[in-house]
């Protein structure tokens, strides 16, 4: 675990960066320590952009790092813990992608045996049919060991969330709020239990509020975290559909149901691609989860 004047530096270097948070976090990350970026203490080393390296450190102060310390040790009184890319912690699936967050904020547990997480994504406005093979789908990963990610939106991530819990599996949801914020306020309950159970986190600060800039966000991490995405139901223009892509940028799996191929253009184009499958029977995913290694380090911060 790295110390807390680490853990306040990532925080306070994240705060003053005005670029994507990622390239933030590929500094820190290569440089292995948030002091070192702020204090330009580089000892020989050369971090790939010592010009940004340079401007980011020069933004914050002591007392910023100071003000980030007394947050940390606040959230941890509440039950949130910080997970920054200089932890063990930090989950080993998302550490290997190139856009990956430089924190993440936890309340929950986050497991080793997470790395075998599905992320099960559809419409808010499901169909029944596409609720009840969400909530099918997902009680069978969670029957065989597989942790179930998903959103917490209405339709399809409420379904996949309430389905692992009650099948007695673990279920993390990615938060695009803060984790004071939940939305939809109706799945206020649905989130405690699954902090009893699994595990809310969010990139976001605690008292972040929904945009529009932050759901796609939460839709990196949410392929990230996972070894593949199911996608259940999802139009062209569907977040989830979205995700279907990160995952695969992310060199992940996609699974597409059946039924989904066979209704949307999208869908059968991405068919095609390699690393995606169509869903017939949980077997498909699980097969694909048996050849399931380390995931592959993304280089690339284009």
């Amino acid at each position: 675990m790295a110390s807390l004047e680490e853990q306040a530096a990532v925080l306070a270097l994240v705060s003053a960066t005005t670029d994507e948070w990622y390239r933030t976090a590929a500094l820190i990350d290569e440089a292995g320590s948030a002091l070192r970026i702020v204090n330009r203490e580089w000892n020989g080393f050369e971090p790939f952009d010592v010009d940004a390296a340079e401007r980011l450190g020069s933004k914050v102060t002591k007392a910023d790092i100071e003000r980030q310390a007394s947050l940390i040790q606040s959230l941890d009184k509440k039950g949130i813990r910080i997970v920054t890319i200089l932890d063990d912690a930090y989950p080993l699936n998302l550490r290997a992608i190139y856009n990956r967050p430089p924190m993440l904020f936890v309340r929950g547990s986050l497991q080793p045996a997470d790395e075998r997480a599905i992320a099960v994504v559809g419409t808010r406005s499901a169909s029944p049919e596409g609720l009840q093979l969400a909530g099918r789908l997902a009680t069978q990963l969670a029957h065989n060991r597989v942790t179930v990610l998903s959103g917490l939106a209405r339709g399809i991530d409420t379904a996949a969330h309430g389905a692992a819990l009650s099948a007695g599996g673990r279920t993390i949801a990615v938060m695009g709020t803060g984790l004071h914020t939940v939305y939809p306020p109706e799945n206020e309950e649905l989130a405690e239990r699954i902090a009893q159970r699994g595990a809310l986190i969010s990139q976001f600060w605690p008292d972040a509020p929904p945009t529009k800039f932050s759901f796609p966000m939460r839709n990196v991490v949410m392929s990230g975290m996972s070894f593949g995405t199911v996608v259940i139901e999802a139009s062209e223009t569907s977040g989830a559909r979205m995700q279907a892509r990160l995952a695969l940028e992310h060199g992940k799996r996609v699974f597409l149901v059946e039924q989904l191929v066979m209704k949307q253009e999208w869908a059968r184009k991405y068919a095609e691609h390699p690393s995606t499958t169509v869903v017939r029977s949980v077997d498909d995913i699980l097969g694909a989860l048996v050849s399931l290694t380390k995931p592959a380090r993304q280089l690339s911060f284009g």
